[in-house]
């Protein structure tokens, strides 16, 4: 729990579960995992929640309820970003329906502040919002918390205004299983943390570029820019860009056909992802990242005029003569060359297609600019919480 954190994109964090499950190559060097099981190995939210392997401490798949700092965001009257279960997944496959509801109970209650909510579950976030009497239970589960809520209170109508939906995606199998799913989840803000970023990604079908739609034929499409669309026959799940256009003869209008199945398709609009989190692994172990994953995310962010934060570039940056690095220092350990593709390589770079030189620094001397600029976009923020904020 803390009041105040040095991650980039939020004010602070909030643990009223703790514990996880390794799901996908950006779990290895989990910054949670390895504290749960070195510095904080003893304390009763993290003693037992991992096991000692060779490679460090991994994650149990226990998962503990800190009923102790449940009720901390509402002793908070300054509007916060909160950080939810940042040392944990609230989504994860352990955690009870009922701890999730006592969560949200208090997020509820306390609309000053905005939760980022931040799983690699959203199959399971999907079923919870979705699942039965849900409003209801978050009521029940008000009325059992200590700290006095003024009555009549709020009803919880979801989605909740003042909570945001994210997942995490650090490659383009990550990015194409999760995507989907979120969605299909209705929220304040749709986010994406692309950190670590540990391979490329094709981010051209989940952020629908904001200029004059055309499909790929050159005909003009059925909207003034392009927008984010499911298939109803499919469950396919884009932008606009991607579906094909096909006039109907002497009408003036046109069919759009779905990419996917074929079938000629409603095209209506979904929500959209609304902010993107990206950055590089730091830490022990840390793999890098290629600058020019980070650049196109960046670039399509634009494009889309969706809100761009980088992050951090983690233990790694370009060797060049700028940053202090030269070719003769490549067959040192910290240095790798390292190819678009993810592939890594040292001494030589022979056969790789866009190779660019990486060494390993501390994360305060690789930063966080990328070609010389800080990227700090945020979603809208409420008029109360932009006016506490400055206070």
């Amino acid at each position: 729990m803390s009041d105040g954190t040095k991650i980039e994109w939020t004010d602070a964090t909030w643990n009223p579960v703790t514990g996880c499950s390794v799901l996908s190559p950006g779990c290895t060097n989990c910054y949670a995992m390895k504290l749960a099981g070195t510095r904080l190995q003893h304390h009763a939210s993290r003693a037992g929640l991992t096991r000692d392997t060779k490679a460090g401490p991994v994650w149990t798949g226990e998962v503990r309820f800190n009923e102790q700092w449940l009720e901390e965001p509402l002793t908070w009257k300054r509007p916060r970003m909160i950080f939810v279960c940042a040392h944990g997944d609230l989504f994860a496959e352990g955690v009870p329906n009922e701890w999730i509801d006592k969560v949200f109970a208090v997020m509820a209650a306390a609309p000053q502040h905005i939760f980022q909510v931040l799983t690699k579950r959203p199959e399971r976030m999907r079923e919870y919002l979705t699942s039965k009497l849900l409003e209801h239970r978050i009521v029940a589960a008000q009325i059992q918390l200590a700290f006095p809520i003024k009555s009549p209170g709020r009803w919880p109508h979801m989605p909740l205004p003042n909570v945001w939906f994210g997942v995490s995606v650090e490659d383009q199998k990550r990015a194409d299983e999760r995507l989907p799913i979120l969605h299909e989840i209705r929220a304040a803000v749709l986010w994406v943390s692309n950190e670590p970023a540990l391979g490329p990604i094709d981010w051209k079908r989940w952020l629908p570029a904001g200029r004059r739609a055309r499909s790929p034929q050159g005909h003009e499409f059925i909207a003034p820019q392009y927008f984010m669309t499911k298939c109803e026959h499919c469950s396919w799940i884009g932008s606009s860009e991607l579906q094909h256009v096909s006039p109907i003869a002497d009408t003036g209008d046109a069919d759009v056909i779905c990419c996917n199945c074929h079938q000629i398709t409603d095209c209506d609009e979904i929500p959209r992802i609304g902010w993107i989190v990206a950055g590089g692994e730091s830490g022990a172990g840390c793999r890098p990242m290629h600058p020019h994953w980070t650049y196109a995310l960046r670039d399509q962010c634009t494009i889309a005029d969706i809100p761009f934060l980088f992050k951090q570039w983690g233990n790694w940056i370009i060797a060049s003569a700028e940053n202090g690095h030269h070719d003769s220092a490549m067959a040192t350990n910290d240095a790798i060359w390292l190819d678009v593709d993810g592939r890594q390589a040292k001494p030589s770079c022979d056969g790789m297609r866009e190779p660019i030189g990486m060494f390993r620094v501390t994360k305060a001397r690789a930063g966080r600019t990328l070609d010389g600029r800080l990227h700090d976009g945020f979603p809208p923020l409420p008029a109360h919480f932009t006016l506490g904020a400055e206070e």
